[in-house]
């Protein structure tokens, strides 16, 4: 697998060896050993999560505190999306800085996300199927979230405003500069 560190420090590009051949393809979507071993980590992943929507759903930007704090492994099964991580750890030099990349079936890359981010994306394609692991469980009292268009970020979501598809629950989350500064 080839690794690429993001701008965000922690925040990792993965993208697998694919071997292709008239039958279709063939790829390791995940190894223990080697992704620890590659990225210098012992990450031990607990839990698969997968969601299915539809195009304009927005997810996020959501985040577990504390002891509840979650590093992620996103991919896409299923179309495509605009991934996107926000460093919430204001210890990091990348504090407040945020990264977006676009995973889709075809390009099978993958986003590692350690603790300390918020994370969203948006479905660019008529559906999407996203896979991602978790190195811990959700927790409901220790979830957070940032508004998806909060002005100090300045995220492109790559979908006009009206398009977008969000949850009543995230419309209503605070703004970055509320909760971190």
């Amino acid at each position: 697998m080839k690794v690429t560190e993001t701008k965000l420090n922690g925040c990792f590009i993965i993208e697998p060896r694919i071997f292709n051949d008239k039958r279709g393809y063939f790829f390791e979507s995940y190894n223990q050993s080697e992704f620890n071993k590659t990225l210098g980590l012992n990450i031990q992943f607990i839990q698969d999560n997968e969601s299915y929507s539809t195009k304009g759903v927005l997810r996020g930007l959501h985040y577990q505190k504390g002891e509840f704090a979650q590093a992620k492994l996103v991919r896409v099964v299923k179309g495509s999306i605009l991934d996107v991580a926000v460093d919430i750890r204001k210890e990091s030099p990348t504090f407040g800085k945020h990264f977006s990349l676009e995973l889709t079936e075809e390009n099978k890359k993958q986003i590692f996300i350690p603790k300390g981010f918020a994370h969203g994306f948006i479905v660019l394609s008529d559906i999407a199927i996203l896979s991602y692991k978790c190195d811990n469980v959700y927790n409901k009292e220790s979830e957070g979230g940032i508004i998806y268009n909060d002005p100090s970020l300045n995220i492109d979501w790559h979908m006009p405003h009206d398009k977008l598809i969000i949850s009543k629950k995230d419309l209503k989350l605070a703004t970055f500069k509320k909760q971190f500064l």
